[in-house]
């Protein structure tokens, strides 16, 4: 690599890039994680930081941190959901959602927790997230599965609200 193509390519804008994955019971409860890194409280999915720099792509980065995290193996289904995420003291983060699919209640019973980064897991009804999750979370939980049953393709969001919408906001910027 040529020093100008060099200097060029490290005075590059930064992002962060994270991948996780929707899991459903077959009441259409939604699989959350308790981190123990976290001071808030808040839960989250299975998944974590796409580990770019060593060539993975999102979809490999969501199978590996589901496997670290909760210890199944399953291959990401469909990508339901792709939010660019805002946040004081950091660089945007490209997060991608992907379709975990239905888990029967032998799945259930096979996860076996990171106790290193995690303290629990439970399913959580659609509409009770907002009480586990950032409020970016939960809407972007939301559109996923909204996108997911209606079988439309990916939502777009911005901080877990439709990018149209978060484009057409007055200054550009929405809360988390």
């Amino acid at each position: 690599m040529s020093t100008d193509f060099a200097s060029y390519i490290a005075g590059l804008p930064r992002i962060l890039a994270s991948a996780n994955t929707l899991f459903r019971s077959a009441d259409g409860r939604v699989l959350l994680v308790e981190p123990n890194y976290r001071d808030d409280g808040t839960w989250t999915l299975p998944g974590g930081t796409i580990e770019s720099d060593r060539g993975e792509s999102p979809r490999q980065g969501a199978r590996r941190e589901t496997v670290e995290e909760i210890g199944l193996d399953v291959a990401p289904g469909a990508l339901i959901a792709v939010d660019w995420v805002t946040g004081p003291g950091r660089p945007p983060l490209s997060l991608y959602l992907y379709d975990g699919g239905v888990l029967t209640e032998q799945r259930l019973g096979a996860i076996r927790l990171q106790t290193e980064e995690l303290d629990s897991w439970r399913l959580v009804a659609p509409d009770d997230l907002d009480g586990y999750l950032y409020p970016s979370a939960a809407r972007r939980i939301r559109a996923g599965l909204a996108a997911l049953l209606a079988g439309t393709g990916p939502a777009e969001l911005v901080n877990g609200r439709p990018a149209d919408a978060a484009a057409d906001a007055a200054d550009g910027a929405l809360p988390n």
